[in-house]
């Protein structure tokens, strides 16, 4: 044996040594995840998701409270308020597609920071509403809080798709959308406070402060991914990703892992129904786009999102001028349908997660059915506050149920690359059916009565209904080594 040959074996003993040093390494590792107790810090990227979500929601609300004296001090007329509470749902419908593809054009770590950015300029633009000092500001303001206010939805929603399992991911979009309705409730109070401590422009600047404190809070505490988050550690990386073992994963009641993806269990009577299918994720932008899945869901969101802002932009107004309510009793029975929301969101989500393996049209289907029902039963309501106020909270009840399920469809459509786009189409088209329902009923109040938009709610009900038996419930076929 010459000295080449020799030092040829020496080399490959000490590559194979090498090799297997790596592969112990990496099973030492694979073992300790195994061992290691999950962390729960997805929980609390949950808590600063609704805290967000809860102060962005409660800028757009309180420029109701404010308006009675913008009117005043600026002779604004209905016609130019109308315009100007249009204008934040039109703008923010318009910029969820743009962002939506940004969202997957951009690397984690860039979305993560304009996530940041955007929360200021929101609480920015909230601030600029109490410095303003005419009309054309008051709309210029209102265009630009949608526009930063826009990508946050996204922003939120993307971010719960990365860092939940899909067992987990309806209960966490049921807690965002949760929090969207604190602000019809928790705005008033805090509003009428500062109006009789200082005036109506400070309210603006009290609700822009909570925003900076948190757009700086989640630039140090959130990344975009678990797999870059020093406070989230590889057993609960694992677990997000589905790799985890049983042992570390939430069981049903037979004791078995989760039911997910195609692993889902039939309820053949309920998948009927439902129109259960095995469908691949959609890839691409072209996919996505010509998705009647993902268009379908969008028009039905619309509808649904129509009925919500009808509730907040004109019931106060039937209360007092039909029903001749006073303040203190339309303060309740308005705050009724917001109240039943809340619940409504999160017990749709975790019903979707828990009793339903993951499925995301039945609690859809039972809101959209359950709204025109009780929106029929609001037709000839009598002058009774018991009544109305059982009314409208199971009417917000019914509304909410299936609000998750909206934003967390596209979730068992898209990959992770290409859900912010389908988002963005279902946010978009949710949003321009929330900014034009309320005109709708205005012209309708100006030709017929209260009668017509009860009925004109119940007719968007059972639209959104029919859209939703159109499009079918997702078993995804996931491909070997694709993250769920």
């Amino acid at each position: 044996m010459n000295h080449v040959d020799a030092a040829d074996q020496v080399g490959r003993h000490r590559s194979a040594v090498s090799a297997a040093s790596a592969a112990s390494a990496t099973s030492a590792t694979s073992a300790a995840a195994t061992l290691q107790k999950p962390t729960r810090y997805r929980w609390v990227v949950m808590g600063l998701i609704f805290l967000i979500w809860a102060i962005a929601c409660a800028d757009r609300a309180n420029f109701g409270i404010a308006l009675p004296y913008m009117k005043k001090e600026y002779g604004i007329s209905n016609t130019e308020a109308g315009l100007i509470v249009s204008l934040f749902s039109f703008a923010y419908g318009f910029v969820q597609i743009p962002v939506g593809l940004m969202y997957k054009r951009l690397s984690e770590k860039t979305t993560g920071i304009l996530f940041s950015v955007f929360m200021l300029l929101t609480s920015l633009f909230t601030g600029l509403m109490g410095t303003t000092s005419s009309v054309l500001l008051l709309q210029l303001y209102r265009v630009g809080l949608g526009l930063s206010e826009g990508p946050l939805g996204i922003g939120c929603t993307n971010v719960i798709n990365r860092w939940f399992p899909p067992e987990e991911k309806g209960t966490a979009t049921g807690l965002w959308i949760a929090a969207s309705k604190l602000g019809p409730l928790i705005v008033p109070t805090v509003c009428i406070i500062v109006i009789q401590l200082w005036g109506w422009r400070e309210i603006f600047y009290v609700f822009a402060v909570p925003g900076i404190f948190l757009a700086i809070l989640w630039l140090f505490l959130v990344t975009n991914s678990p797999g870059d988050n020093r406070f989230c550690n590889e057993a609960e990386r694992r677990y997000i990703s589905q790799d985890a073992p049983a042992s570390n994963a939430n069981t049903n009641a037979a004791g078995s892992k989760p039911l997910v993806g195609a692993q889902v269990t039939p309820i053949p009577w309920l998948d009927g129904i439902n129109r259960t299918r095995r469908v691949p994720r959609l890839e691409t932008l072209r996919q996505v786009f010509t998705s009647w899945n993902v268009i379908g869901v969008a028009l039905g969101y619309g509808c649904m999102i129509g009925i919500s802002n009808i509730f907040m932009s004109w019931i106060p107004t039937y209360l007092v001028t039909v029903k001749g309510f006073a303040s203190v009793k339309m303060g309740f029975l308005a705050s009724a349908p917001f109240i039943g929301a809340v619940a409504g969101n999160m017990l749709g989500g975790i019903i979707s997660d828990r009793l339903l393996g993951g499925r995301r049209k039945p609690m859809m289907l039972l809101g959209a059915l359950g709204t025109a029902a009780m929106t029929l039963l609001l037709v000839e309501a009598p002058d009774s506050v018991l009544y109305l106020g059982a009314m409208l909270m199971l009417s917000g009840l019914m509304l909410g149920i299936g609000f998750a399920g909206y934003s967390a469809y596209p979730m068992g459509l898209a990959t992770k690359a290409t859900y912010p786009t389908a988002f963005g189409i279902v946010n978009s088209l949710g949003q321009i059916g929330g900014a034009c329902a309320p005109l709708a009923v205005g012209m309708l109040l100006d030709r017929y009565d209260w009668t017509s938009v009860f009925l004109y709610m119940v007719g968007t009900s059972l639209l959104c209904l029919v859209l939703l038996l159109s499009v079918v419930e997702p078993i995804t076929v996931r491909k070997v080594g694709e993250e769920a």
